[in-house]
This record gives C-alpha cells, structure tokens and sequence, in this order.
C-alpha cells in the first residue's frame, strides 16, 4: 500500500481535518431519516390494523463519521409530513421519503424532505 493509499484509508470514515470543537457542531447536528418504507392498512373482516416499517437515521459523530441505526416512525421530526396519522386508528398509509434536519452555525433550523 503506497504512502498516499495509507492516507486515504485513514480518512475514509471522517473528516480529514479536526472537527471536535464547537465551531463543528452544526456537522454533528445534521441527521438524515430513511423512511425506506411505511405502511399501515384494515386488513381482514376483523378489521385489523396491518402494520409495517423500515426506518433508519443517519448521524455524523465528532469527527464526521456517519453511521446508520434503525428508528421509529414516531422519531421522525415535527416537520416531516405524510405520517402524522401513524398508530391512530389505521387510517391507510403507504409513504417513502428522505427526510434531512440541521441547525446552521447560528442555531437556525433546515430542513429537506423527498418523498419517492
């Protein structure tokens, strides 16, 4: 492995440079929801509510590696839209989206969704 391999290696899973200190904090604050599927249906002469769910959130640690970890659909943030009535009675819901949440360096909230 070649001296510049090495290095790139080395940097692959975060940042290149020191990003631990407060002025970096908006980096850490950025967190990425996969909602790879959410569905919730009456299934049945019963009546049942059929449920199921793939959510994952993305989060960048102190030096800017990112990491994936199952969540809930009830973690996702105020600002998401399309599964507010997720658990209620069971009113038909089939939703995907990419959801994305940060603060800027003022503290000042973002936020991007893609529903596909």
């Amino acid at each position: 492995m070649s001296q510049g391999d090495f290095a790139l290696h080395l940097i692959q899973d975060r940042a290149d440079i020191d990003i631990s200190g407060q002025e970096f904090n908006f980096v850490r604050s950025i967190r990425v929801f996969d909602v790879r599927h959410a569905r919730q249906y009456e299934a049945g002469s019963e009546g049942g509510c059929e449920r199921s769910k793939s959510v994952f959130l993305g989060t960048y640690g102190v030096q800017g590696s990112f990491a994936w970890a199952r969540a809930l659909p009830t973690s996702l943030p105020a600002a998401h839209i399309g599964l507010e009535s997720w658990g209620l009675d069971c009113p038909s819901i089939n939703h995907r989206s990419v959801f994305v949440e940060w603060r800027d360096f003022n503290g000042g909230y973002g936020f991007e969704q893609v529903n596909y």
